[in-house]
């Protein structure tokens, strides 16, 4: 084999395994080529806040295992970046982006790390992030950390967005950093930043794959999910990662309902057979470059044969969100999750952090933490909390997505791949996935200050637990367009 270094640049997790399994590298290798490519190019991306010490080891003893007694699957030997709010029980910190929680470490792996430890994956390190998930202040960028800095756009350093708080995962897949990258997201934090790297996301149905050891903002919101270079590659680690977990309840509901092999749904073919709904109401604030990308979407799928009912509307589209109800689940969520920590770390509740955010404000507060400060101030009433709650739950079901799904017989709705859209999708728990639509080569600037020059994506949304459909959607999307290509780093 040619050099490994300039082979990884691009390459799939099939063709890797395939590969390492004709013994024209090894899993080690890969990890060094990532670790080479990370020294030379992540100075000006900052996507990565830690590396695993652990991580060349951990490939040698899988390659020896491959030798001894064959491949575990499809994620053997790959290694795989985690978004630094999910739980490792190694020498690497997790911190949500945090210098409160620079130094913690957590004594259990997350679900997440513990899947991809059995499936042989190797966890190559840490992914910077929008710290807390962009739930501690209003005027905090995406992509910024204070225990990390500000990720960079790897498309245009220092000029493009990078959307949403799993921009590091997004940023260092994108820069062929790692084979792929795990984030998490609440609203527009997985689909956002693939859509601005030219990535395929998948953020999956809630209670598809577990939240046990995953820093919250919401549990009737959050959920992991991957982050990859190909919709293939993403559905494979999706498998990976579902299952039942007792010490997360909402995985109940995925029972005989997931799937532990999500590649046997990359059917390009099942365009030909689709129904496609288009809510116009979120194309309307796009510029005119997003908007032809979006026109020439829809023209490809109707070419490969689907059938688009253009427009669709979504009746709740203007409702309020839920601040109320997202600030009750954060202050419950984080104080558990900040109690469980050892007697030695600095913070142990929401208010212990704001605390020492204002002991610390020179390094901690850049953008303040009004958004912090909003929770913990929070005297919404269990009762209250459950009963706005089911009445959006029930507003939504009536008139949402499924409604819109039924009324037109619609397999899915496709949307613009910025976060607009996606609330409804994730007020609901609902699944969505991103893949690489075009380029915006001159772009404007949005109504918050961001640059809309750069990659877009197109984002297919359904109901609950309709993974295999969307993924069928994505990838005939992509095999008929093929729209992603690596950025110039050399040039930069």
């Amino acid at each position: 084999m040619k050099d490994v270094r300039e082979w990884i640049v691009e390459a799939d997790i099939a063709s890797m395994q395939a590969a390492m399994e004709a013994g024209r590298v090894t899993s080690e290798e890969l990890v060094q080529a990532y670790l080479e490519r990370i020294g030379r190019y992540d100075h000006r991306i900052n996507s990565i806040l830690e590396i695993n010490p652990e991580a060349v080891r951990i490939a040698r003893e899988l390659d020896q295992e491959r030798w001894a007694k064959g491949s575990r699957g499809c994620l053997h030997g790959i290694p795989i970046l985690l978004k630094d709010n999910i739980d490792t029980a190694d020498q690497m910190h997790t911190s949500a982006g945090s210098v409160a929680l620079a130094g913690s470490i957590a004594d259990k792996d997350s679900w997440v790390a513990s899947r991809l430890r059995e499936a042989g994956a190797v966890i190559l390190g840490k992914a910077n992030m929008t710290e807390w998930s962009n739930f501690m202040s209003s005027r905090m960028p995406a992509g910024y950390s204070s225990r990390g800095g500000y990720v960079q756009n790897p498309y245009g350093p220092g000029e493009l967005f990078v959307s949403g708080s799993s921009s590091g995962s997004a940023a260092a897949v994108a820069a062929n950093l790692a084979a792929a990258a795990i984030g998490t997201e609440t609203a527009g934090s997985i689909v956002g930043p693939a859509s601005q790297h030219h990535l395929a996301g998948i953020k999956p149905t809630v209670g598809l794959v577990s939240r046990c050891g995953v820093i919250p903002i919401s549990c009737s919101q959050d959920t992991p999910g991957p982050l990859a270079r190909t919709v293939a590659d993403a559905a494979m680690i999706l498998g990976a990662l579902t299952g039942i977990d007792e010490r997360d309840p909402a995985t109940f509901a995925s029972e005989n309902r997931f799937f532990s092999d999500y590649t046997r749904f990359l059917e390009a073919d099942f365009l030909q057979r689709a129904r496609i709904g288009i809510p116009r109401h979120y194309y309307r604030h796009l510029d005119e470059e997003r908007s032809a990308i979006m026109e020439e979407a829809i023209e490809t799928l109707k070419n490969k044969g689907a059938s688009i009912v253009d427009p669709v509307d979504i009746y709740v589209e203007e409702q309020p969100w839920n601040n109320d109800v997202i600030c009750y689940e954060f202050k419950q969520g984080l104080n558990d999750y900040l109690s469980g920590l050892p007697d030695s770390a600095p913070v142990h509740s929401l208010k212990e952090l704001i605390e020492y955010n204002e002991l610390h404000a020179g390094a901690a507060l850049k953008y303040g933490q009004d958004t912090l400060i909003r929770a913990e101030q929070n005297t919404l009433t269990e009762q209250t909390y459950w009963r706005k709650k089911e009445e959006y739950k029930a507003k939504a079901l009536a008139e949402g997505i499924d409604h819109v799904l039924e009324k037109h017989r619609l397999d899915a709705l496709m949307l613009p791949g910025d976060v607009d859209g996606m609330y409804i999708a994730a007020r609901l728990g609902y699944p969505l996935v991103c893949v690489p639509a075009g380029y915006s080569q001159t772009g404007m600037t949005d109504k918050d200050g961001d640059s809309t020059k750069g990659p877009f994506g197109v984002v297919f949304s359904g109901a609950a637990f309709s993974e295999p459909t969307l993924i069928q959607l994505a990838c005939g999307f992509e095999q008929a367009t093929r729209r992603r290509f690596p950025p110039p780093l050399d040039e930069a």
